[in-house]
């Protein structure tokens, strides 16, 4: 018995995970992906967390997602970064 993922309806607000190095550049990567991505972003709305070592840091964002292209482009874009170590 196989279940099926729900199917998402854009536009709809999308909040992405990105953990990765404790350090400033990270974040500046996510926010220069993000705005290449989506034209609407809102830097304001960017939420960090830092580990308690200050190793690692999470940065969640909320997009304004309009299609699974979209979606796709920006996980592939963070994936690549040198200081991000995953994607949720």
């Amino acid at each position: 018995m196989s279940e099926e993922a729900p199917k998402i309806e854009f536009p709809c607000a999308y909040p992405i995970k990105i953990m990765g190095e404790g350090h400033e550049e990270l974040r500046e990567q996510v926010i220069e992906i993000m705005l290449r991505h989506c034209n609407d972003f809102e830097q304001r709305l960017i939420s960090t967390r830092d580990s308690s070592r200050g190793r690692w840091r999470s940065i969640t964002v909320v997009i304004t997602a309009t299609g699974e292209t979209q979606l796709q482009a920006i996980f592939d874009d963070l994936k690549t970064c040198s200081r991000v170590r995953m994607v949720l």
